[in-house]
């Protein structure tokens, strides 16, 4: 945790500046959904890919044309994606006071056994900004390859 003048914690707004964490311009829908739905106190966010725009940065499968590192990569990218969908939809990240749930597929090809160790580039970020006394669930899925080849690392929050 970032300490603050009188013992006040950081917000995530002033960790993303701490830690020089820019986000990017929030991804584009794919098709005919909403990236973010709110209800009550609850925001809920479509799965992210690991893209700039409509563009993807990574394609391929872990074991195959990318490794542990390119697959992390990804994971981060896709969680920034999401950081900056909830930024858009809510104004300000320090309207989060938690995250309950993180979901990560991980395209995998042969004999993949940790795609937890993928996952863990998505649960660091969002550690990073939220607070390393929030930790959230995380669900983790290897996945064979998909209909859409826009990366292989993909989070929903």
């Amino acid at each position: 945790m970032v300490a603050r003048e009188g013992s006040r914690p950081a917000s995530a707004e002033q960790r993303l500046k701490e830690f020089g964490i820019e986000l990017p311009t929030p991804p584009e829908p794919f098709g005919i959904y909403a990236e973010a739905v709110q209800t009550g106190k609850l925001l809920f966010l479509t799965g992210m890919l690991p893209t700039n725009g409509r563009a993807a940065k990574f394609t391929g499968h872990v074991g195959a044309e990318l490794d542990a590192t390119g697959e992390r990569e990804a994971a981060r990218l896709a969680a920034l994606n999401a950081l900056a969908a909830a930024r858009q939809h809510l104004g300000s990240l320090d309207r989060v006071t938690r995250i309950v749930r993180l979901g990560v597929a991980v395209a995998t090809s042969g004999d993949v056994r940790e795609p937890a160790k993928v996952a863990d580039a998505a649960s660091e970020l969002l550690q990073d900004v939220s607070g390393k006394d929030k930790p959230q669930p995380v669900g983790v899925r290897g996945s064979e390859p998909s209909a859409r080849d826009a990366g292989r690392a993909g989070s929903d929050l």
